[in-house]
Order: C-alpha cells, then structure tokens, then sequence
C-alpha cells in the first residue's frame, strides 16, 4: 500500500483550510504531519498563526458620524450651510478660537462637505508655522554688509571715532564706576572734592601756596566758630544781669 504524502506546494495551498479545520481528517493528518517533518513550513504555519492572533487582538474601527450628520443637515436644512466665501472669512477666527458656538458647527459641517475646503485649514496652520520656523532662524551676516553701511553714512570704509563718541564712552565708564561705590568711599571722595576746590582756588596750584591756602580757610574757620561762641556767651551774660536787675528791683518794691 502507497504511503501518502504531500509536498510543500501542496502545504501552502491547504495551509488555510488546515487552520479553519474545513479538511477531510485524512487530509488534515497528512497537512499536519508535514509541518513536522519540514522546517520551513512549520515556520509558515507559526508565522501565519502569529499574524492572525495579532488581528483578532485588533480593536475595531470607531466609524465617524460627522459626514453622514453633515450631508443629513445640508439636505433637511439648507438655511444652515455656509458657502466658501463665508468659510474662509471665519477662518482665523475659528483658528483663534473666537467662533460662537451656532457658527463654529456650521463652520465644521461645511469643512467636512466641501472638499475644496476641507485641506484649507490644515495648510493655514502649516503655513504659519513655517513662518515662525523662518523668523527664529539666525541668518549669517552677509560679506561686506559692513563696508556698505560705512561707506553709505560716513563716505568711507576706514572707521574712527568721533570725539563725541569717545566722550561718550568715557562718560559712560565714569558712570559705571560711580555706581559701583559704596558709602565707604565717601570720605575718601569728600577729601578729593576738597584737595580739587583748594586746587582750583589758587593761582598756579602750588603746594605752598596749597598749604598756606587751607591754613587761612582753617584760620577763617576758627574765628567764625569763635565768634557765634562768644556772641552766644555774651547774649546768655546779658539775660542773665537783666534777670538779676529784675529780681533786685521786685525786692525792693
């Protein structure tokens, strides 16, 4: 008696059937032996196994109402669509999100009937957004940008400053430098404020002269202090003799 085999053209062509269990049991034996005498087909029959599990474990399709309610409204209520016109007018505002409710649906009803609208937005958003990609990105600065603007403000490429802006520098750093100090450098710039001021009082700025200068205003000084102590002293002397006078003279009486 012929032992029954088959090859793995055959394999493949009954492979579907063996899975489905549709098969003689005859047949599905000889299907089922062979997957265990062949390597290659037994890899087939697992990798076919595998890829229909991964399809039974799929979720299903969630279908989308929002065209069939659309073309439900556009043919019971025809008041109520919008044209192209009015749907590009409202677009920013539906991008900015300013929409009211009654018009915003409309909005939507029409970008889901109109196909000419429908990629409108899309290509708005897109557009702005490389827009922005744009202005972000530094550009390099072009060669000779810097002689060009040299030579079309000032007639030449050679660049000196002017006394006015060095000035400006310098006032500038003296600025910076003033706002760093301290009150602990307040008496130290008391003292050079005086030095300049007895500096600038004299004639050739001499230091004898300089010293002979501060011993006068240090003289000058003196006697204006001397002079308010002894008028106070004597107006203190004067009451005190007007008040003595005053109680003598109301003994008396």
């Amino acid at each position: 008696m012929k032992e029954l085999r088959i090859n793995c053209q055959e394999f493949e062509s009954l492979l579907s059937e063996y899975l489905d269990s549709q098969l003689d049991p005859v047949m599905q034996g000889l299907v089922a032996e062979h997957a265990l005498q062949c390597p290659l087909c037994h890899g087939l029959l697992n990798e076919v196994r595998k890829n229909l599990d991964i399809c039974k474990n799929l979720p299903s399709p969630q279908i989308s109402l929002a065209k069939l309610e659309a073309n439900i409204l556009s043919s019971t209520m025809p008041e109520a669509s919008m044209s192209c016109e009015e749907f590009e007018r409202y677009l920013t505002d539906h991008l900015d999100g300013f929409l009211p409710a009654p018009l915003f649906h409309r909005w939507e009803r029409h970008a889901i009937l109109c196909n000419k609208c429908s990629d409108l937005p899309g290509l708005v958003v897109r557009s702005i957004g490389a827009c922005y990609t744009y202005k972000n990105e530094e550009l390099a600065v072009p060669d000779g940008l810097h002689e060009k603007i040299l030579l079309s403000t000032i007639g030449t490429t050679q660049y000196r400053k002017s006394l006015k802006i060095s000035l400006a520098e310098l006032v500038f750093t003296i600025k910076n430098l003033s706002a760093q100090w301290t009150a602990q450098f307040a008496p130290v710039a008391m003292m050079l404020l005086f030095v300049i001021f007895v500096l600038m009082q004299t004639a050739d700025g001499d230091l004898t002269k300089v010293y002979e200068k501060s011993i006068e205003l240090a003289d000058q000084t003196y006697r204006q202090g001397a002079n308010v102590i002894s008028n106070n002293m004597n107006e203190n002397k004067k009451e005190t003799i007007n008040r003595s006078i005053d109680d003598v003279s109301g003994k008396e009486k």
